[in-house]
């Protein structure tokens, strides 16, 4: 940690031992989130998603491809996240960070877990079916990666069209056929600062957390979760936080749903 961000985590602690956060919202307040969907051309389905100052793009791109043998009648979804270096001035370019794969995964166990998608939908026969690439952009970081992501992955993968096949290959210049999305799964990350805990830290807050956890859930179960940092939350700290995001769940989803109405 460097003496910028010793400063900042003492700014932050002082402040909340007042109870009082650096953009004055409650603890479990959330900032406003706005969601735009076919936001690029050549895609077969767009969304980007501003959390306060925290901006990611999410991008779909199908490509047809041979079955696996462990998987002959159904398609495949792949995730993938890039820190763009001028998101924040910690990025480099280059390879996968470990920050960028545990962010593709965590979004990618939620909507895997919760059979977003019905990999067979994605079938077209004849040993070929439909891989999903949904490629994440974050375009600039202030904290809750992992919510803003997620957003955007649903949201761009509820609100993609299928090419057509002709001849064998995928035909792009015929997109028609909607996603089959079965759920909507939704995630909310919560942070733990000294006693305190806090929900969509921005990223002077996730400077200063001890602990973080993840929890994904579709309303109905809790379909992943991902513990963060060396600190840790007690039991009857968990059960409050999947209550929380349990109750959140129909607000997020509404959320998804709109933007791909518009």
């Amino acid at each position: 940690m460097n003496a910028i961000d010793v400063v900042k985590v003492g700014y932050i602690r002082e402040l909340l031992a007042k109870g009082v956060r650096e953009d004055s919202r409650g603890l479990m307040d959330q900032r406003p989130i706005t969601v735009s969907c076919d936001v690029i051309d050549n895609a077969e389905g767009s969304a980007q998603v501003d959390m306060g100052s925290t901006r990611v793009l999410a991008g779909v791109k199908f490509v047809l491809e041979d079955t696996k043998p462990d998987t002959p009648n159904m398609g495949n979804l792949v995730m993938s996240a890039e820190l763009l270096p001028l998101a924040n001035a910690d990025y480099e370019p280059g390879p996968p960070s470990p920050d960028a794969i545990e962010l593709a995964r965590v979004v990618d166990r939620g909507i895997r877990a919760g059979n977003c998608v019905k990999l067979e939908s994605l079938f077209v026969g004849e040993g070929k079916a439909w891989t999903a690439y949904i490629d994440i952009y974050v375009l600039n970081y202030d904290g809750n990666l992992f919510d803003a992501s997620s957003i955007a992955a649903m949201a761009a993968l509820m609100s993609s069209k299928i090419p057509g096949v002709k001849d064998g290959a995928a035909d792009y210049g015929s997109r028609s056929s909607p996603v089959k999305a079965e759920n909507i799964v939704t995630s909310t990350t919560f942070g733990k600062i000294g006693d305190k805990i806090l929900f969509d830290m921005t990223g002077n807050e996730e400077t200063a957390a001890d602990a973080r956890v993840t929890i994904e859930t579709d309303g109905s179960s809790i379909r992943a979760m991902q513990k963060g940092l060396s600190g840790s939350f007690s039991f009857d700290e968990l059960e409050r936080l999947v209550a929380e995001s349990m109750s959140r769940h129909e607000g997020l989803k509404k959320l998804i749903e709109d933007s791909i109405r518009k």
